[in-house]
């Protein structure tokens, strides 16, 4: 119904065609024609008749039509908006927590990198302890059997010197070889 002074707008200027029309060799537009006046005002009852069943009738269902189908848009929008973001926190929310599972875990291998390095150590340093021991005991006792054999040593010397000048010479002086063989070994 607000569409009516849009029409009377748009046929004004129509009004004042007919007498240019006709002057310029038009005569489909003689207002003075009987018939085209009977035209135009069958014409005009006949488009108010339409109009008139259009807006009571069709129209009124095809403003419903777009009005269902601009609220049916509007709802699936709303949907798709909320979908969206549903689906950015859901995102977020993954990786924050992919994150947070990766600091985790970088944190638990330091942790057995640290815990292995200082495994690592104390075993080296008990290795160290007990290689360290066994060198001593053994230096000591590699000390004490050199003592030994060195304590044995002109024993050995005085006994071999004597076998050795009993054969060569025939005499036993076991006063003179051992006095030699302290010579010697001083």
């Amino acid at each position: 119904m607000h569409r009516m002074p849009r029409l009377f707008l748009f046929a004004a200027p129509l009004a004042a065609v007919p007498g240019r029309a006709v002057a310029a060799g038009m005569p489909q537009l003689n207002v003075h024609d009987p018939l085209l006046l009977g035209q135009v005002a069958w014409g005009a009852v006949i488009f108010a008749g339409f109009y008139m069943v259009l807006s009571r009738s069709a129209l009124p269902r095809i403003e419903r039509v777009l009005e269902n189908r601009r609220t049916r848009i509007q709802n699936d929008l709303d949907i798709a908006r909320r979908a969206k973001a549903d689906a950015d926190r859901a995102s977020a929310e993954l990786l924050s927590t992919r994150h947070e599972a990766a600091m985790h875990a970088r944190a638990n291998v330091q942790r057995i990198q640290d815990e292995a390095r200082n495994a690592a150590e104390a075993y080296a340093a008990a290795t160290n302890a007990r290689l360290e021991t066994e060198i001593a005991n053994a230096e000591n006792s590699i000390a004490a059997s050199r003592e030994h054999a060195l304590s044995g040593l002109p024993e050995i010397a005085t006994g071999t010197a004597q076998s050795l000048v009993e054969r060569l010479i025939g005499t036993h002086d076991t006063q003179a070889v051992a006095s030699a063989v302290e010579r010697a070994s001083a």
